[in-house]
């Protein structure tokens, strides 16, 4: 059964840092390209990293420099350590599946792609 399971959300300070989780079962294949997307209240969902394999990553440009995407090769786990955050970046965070790697490029970031998602995990930012 495939299964992907956020968590790590919470409420930050506008300046501050917080780290979400996502196990990804092993159903999905270690390749498999693994992706955080969000959606803020009234806005449409967005993409905000993605991790091909264990280190082909990309980044939404609002995110760039502040938030790293990893995945842990043991656990399964694919965290997004987010830095500096902002008003900007409250919202409803997923992790997503898609079912075979994804090539880093324009599309990469496309939420067609993933097959698979979680509940979410919420994160408000305050100032």
């Amino acid at each position: 059964q495939v299964k992907l399971v956020e968590s790590g959300g919470g409420s930050v300070q506008a300046g501050g840092s917080l780290e979400l989780s996502c196990v990804v079962s092993r159903s999905i294949c270690s390749q498999c390209s693994v992706a955080w997307f969000r959606q803020a209240p009234g806005k449409e969902r967005e993409a905000v990293a993605m991790i091909a394999g264990f280190t082909t990553t990309m980044y939404a440009d609002s995110v760039k420099g502040r938030f790293t995407i990893s995945k842990d090769k043991t656990t399964n786990i694919v965290s997004l350590q987010m830095n500096s955050v902002d008003a900007g970046d409250t919202g409803r965070y997923y992790c997503a599946a898609a079912r075979s790697y994804v090539l880093p490029g324009l599309s990469a970031l496309s939420e067609r792609l993933y097959t698979y998602w979680g509940q979410g995990t919420q994160v408000t930012v305050s100032s």
